[in-house]
């Protein structure tokens, strides 16, 4: 089992209610899930794209699989112990999106290339080099994506002679490496409130990705995948002609900040299947407290919301959730008393970022309507290596 700690209980057992399970649990909607997979996953098939679901979002290895079954060709993390996660849970094809230089780490790496198709993203000559050590002394070999900035001001090269320059370490470490193509990802695209502004910034993304792929390959290099792209932005990397893959991860079970995003009526529309269940444990004069709090969910995009008719969130510290009365456009209303609120009642919230919010929890319980279907082991905190 790939719990976060194998002593951890888990908050429900199949066939439960949703009454029963032991709050605060991380909770998913799967016929939001199911929804929101089938409706990614058939718009990229349609555009020629396959779909690298990241893993980051939920590292979860049974989202994964499902991920997987439905269509994807394998997942991307960013982190050694992620991928090493779910390798064991029986994904074959993992790319970490990310760079790794931690000698140890490295080691690692090499190691589980021997077990499964393997990739990682280098932005740094040192970083090939001592990939390609490693992957020696494991007799491994790693594909290898030269991470190229397109916008996000974060990792990866810039220039064309910088790109050029790692494919040529790269190809130097022949077999032990091979080049696979350019992680081109745009991070800060992602939330772009405007479809037009979200558009426009993967179009120069992906023109400057199309860029370095001809460069490499009038080089002679090989380019066979530019992969990048996110649930803001997938669909204008779907109809780039650039990118060969991209790699959303939130689209599986979405947050408040996704749905901040203004739609573009020609693209699906992802349902909001992650939750946080959570119970009334106190109720005052003009407000309620809920039982979960900053260990429970994240507040790094804001506070969450509360799926509770006439009532806002007011306020969240480490173990409770301060709600209040709401008028009707979601402001606070000045009220005296709270309304009718038992004890124990269970809500739920909604994340206003879910990749932080489901690294706080061991458990995810996969829910159909009012009752647990399922309960699923999230990988371990220590994966975070």
């Amino acid at each position: 089992m790939s719990s976060s700690s194998e002593a951890a209980s888990s908050p429900a057992a199949p066939g439960d209610r949703l009454e029963r399970v032991d709050t605060p649990a991380l909770i998913l909607d799967l016929d939001a899930f199911e929804a929101n997979v089938a409706a990614l996953h058939a718009y990229a098939a349609a555009r020629g794209v396959r779909v690298r679901a990241h893993g980051k979002a939920h590292r979860c290895p049974e989202i994964a699989r499902r991920q997987v079954a439905a269509g994807a060709v394998g997942v991307c993390c960013q982190k050694v112990g992620e991928a090493e996660g779910f390798a064991a849970a029986g994904i074959a094809d993992v790319l970490i999106s990310n760079e790794i230089v931690d000698a140890a780490k490295l080691a690692r790496l090499a190691r589980l290339a021997r077990r499964v198709r393997l990739g990682v993203c280098v932005d740094h000559p040192d970083a090939v080099r001592a990939l390609a050590r490693a992957c020696t002394d494991a007799d491994a070999r790693v594909d290898v994506l030269i991470d190229l900035d397109v916008g996000q001001g974060r990792c990866g090269v810039v220039t064309v002679d910088e790109v050029l320059a790692l494919a040529r370490e790269i190809g130097a470490a022949a077999p032990h490496l091979r080049l696979r193509g350019l992680q081109a990802y745009h991070g800060s695209a992602q939330h772009l409130r405007a479809p037009a502004a979200r558009s426009q910034a993967i179009a120069e993304a992906g023109a400057r990705a199309a860029h370095a792929r001809d460069a490499l390959r009038h080089a002679g290099f090989a380019c066979d995948e530019v992969s990048g792209g996110g649930t803001g932005t997938f669909a204008y990397e779907a109809g780039s002609g650039v990118y060969t893959e991209i790699q959303p991860g939130s689209y599986a079970l979405m947050d408040l900040d996704y749905r901040a995003n203004a739609p573009d009526p020609a693209l699906p529309v992802m349902r909001q299947a992650l939750g946080v269940l959570v119970s009334v444990m106190s109720v005052r004069s003009g407000h309620a407290v809920l039982d979960g709090g900053l260990k429970a969910v994240s507040v790094d995009s804001g506070p969450p919301s509360v799926r509770l008719d006439g009532w806002r969130v007011r306020g969240v510290s480490d173990e409770h959730t301060v709600i209040e009365p709401a008028d009707a456009r979601g402001v606070a209303a000045d009220s005296g008393l709270v309304p009718a609120l038992e004890l124990g009642r269970r809500c739920v919230l909604d994340p206003g970022h879910c990749d932080p919010t489901a690294n706080l929890h061991d458990w995810i319980v996969a829910c159909r309507g009012e009752r647990v279907e399922a309960v699923w082991p999230v990988l371990a905190r220590s994966a975070s290596r």
